[in-house]
């Protein structure tokens, strides 16, 4: 759950502050894209330089940048993370945090936040047990924030007791777990097909379109970051993907997407067919390269498997099929009829004669029906972006 993720962590003047680093590497190595927010104290401990290395962005810590009078702007760095995590969190900060006072970066940025906010306290036993630390945590709970309890062992003091920050691994299983837990599709299984199927003509030649993927790839990657476990079917493409929530199925042919979507179908919840599979294929494949010899070459063809119908038949109550229809003439018509007659949920229309939309390009135009008749439209846009707009519709859907 962490691929891609936008994460803070906050880092306060505490002799545990080198576990931060810790933090930050570990967080990156997930996949997490990561800003460090660090109070004045905090450089006692550890140096803005060493989190800036490790998160690949600089170390914030004042409201200033420079003499030009540009600023940290607190606000859009608490609506940019999808989560914030406060580690170490010392008494001084919680207490602060718990009576509303701001009066550095990183408290300004805490109050700014919509993201969850997990704080991982770490001080000397008796300023853990003091009533004031108690309260003050309770109170951030009341908040509704996120309490990763201290461990116990030996502390910087000598004693021993509970008040040693969580390890920076156990940080980390706690905020994916939380992500995991809080994501509107956690728990749902996806099917998507993506690129283009080759049908061999011989050894060396195929039938084929110029479908690139991106699409497919991109509804594969929104997904998973959504909380679903896809399995991605793809025909031949020089896309990949490294989100650890994706299965890859690399195919060739349509017999061999159909047979990887029938044997994954079956345990899906959603089925996203973006594949721009081949309508015919030729009947028999040459078993040596065919020579030119002749002005004209006639193939024979036969159909190849109709994915989408048959997955629509098979498909039973709790399972949500989208398709994609790319017409060129009648485009509405042609996608409300394959929309019943493959008994799709949602079908994607787009059109070649709209500029920038079809295979080959980073952006696309669609407009999405329903079974209900509804049509939404949208503007031409990213792929990726489009794929938040699938996705999103998907888990209307489901009223997910």
């Amino acid at each position: 759950m962490l691929h891609g993720k936008k994460i803070l962590v906050g880092v306060t003047g505490s002799i545990a502050a080198y576990k931060s680093a810790f933090l930050v590497r570990l967080l990156v190595k997930a996949g997490a894209e990561v800003n460090v927010v660090m109070t004045p104290a905090s450089h006692e401990f550890i140096t803005p330089l060493t989190l800036s290395t490790l998160s690949k962005n600089p170390a914030l810590y004042e409201f200033v940048k420079n003499s030009n009078g540009e600023w940290n702007n607190h606000v859009e760095l608490g609506l940019w993370a999808d989560a914030m995590v406060i580690a170490p969190a010392s008494a001084n900060t919680i207490a602060k945090m718990a009576h509303g006072i701001c009066d550095n970066l990183l408290l300004a940025v805490y109050q700014s936040a919509r993201c969850p906010v997990m704080v991982a306290p770490a001080m000397d036993l008796d300023m853990l047990q003091h009533p004031s630390t108690k309260e003050n945590l309770a109170a951030l709970t009341r908040f509704g924030n996120h309490i990763i309890e201290p461990n116990h062992g030996e502390l910087a003091s000598g004693l021993v007791g509970t008040g040693r920050m969580a390890e920076p691994e156990e940080i980390l299983e706690y905020i994916d777990r939380f992500l995991k837990k809080s994501a509107p599709l956690a728990g749902k299984t996806a099917l998507v097909t993506a690129g283009p199927t080759h049908e061999a003509i011989d050894p060396v030649r195929f039938i084929g379109n110029h479908s690139t993927g991106k699409m497919g790839y991109a509804i594969a990657e929104e997904l998973a970051k959504q909380g679903a476990t896809v399995h991605l079917v793809s025909g031949p493409t020089s896309l990949h993907t490294i989100h650890p929530s994706i299965h890859v199925k690399k195919v060739m042919s349509a017999e061999e997407m159909y047979l990887a979507c029938q044997e994954v179908f079956p345990k899906t919840d959603i089925a996203v067919l973006a594949a721009a599979v081949a309508d015919y294929k030729p009947l028999v494949k040459a078993d040596q390269k065919i020579k030119k010899k002749d002005e004209t070459l006639s193939l024979e063809l036969t159909k190849t498997h109709d994915i989408a119908a048959t997955l629509g038949k098979q498909k039973v109550n709790g399972q949500l099929i989208v398709g994609f229809a790319l017409e060129t003439e009648n485009e509405k018509a042609n996608a409300e009829s394959k929309l019943e007659s493959k008994n799709f949920d949602l079908i994607v229309l787009n059109s070649l004669n709209d500029e920038g939309a079809g295979f080959g390009h980073d952006t696309n135009k669609i407009t999405i029906l329903d079974r209900q008749q509804k049509a939404t439209q949208y503007d031409l846009k990213s792929k990726k972006e489009l794929a938040k707009d699938i996705v999103r519709a998907i888990r209307e859907k489901l009223h997910a």
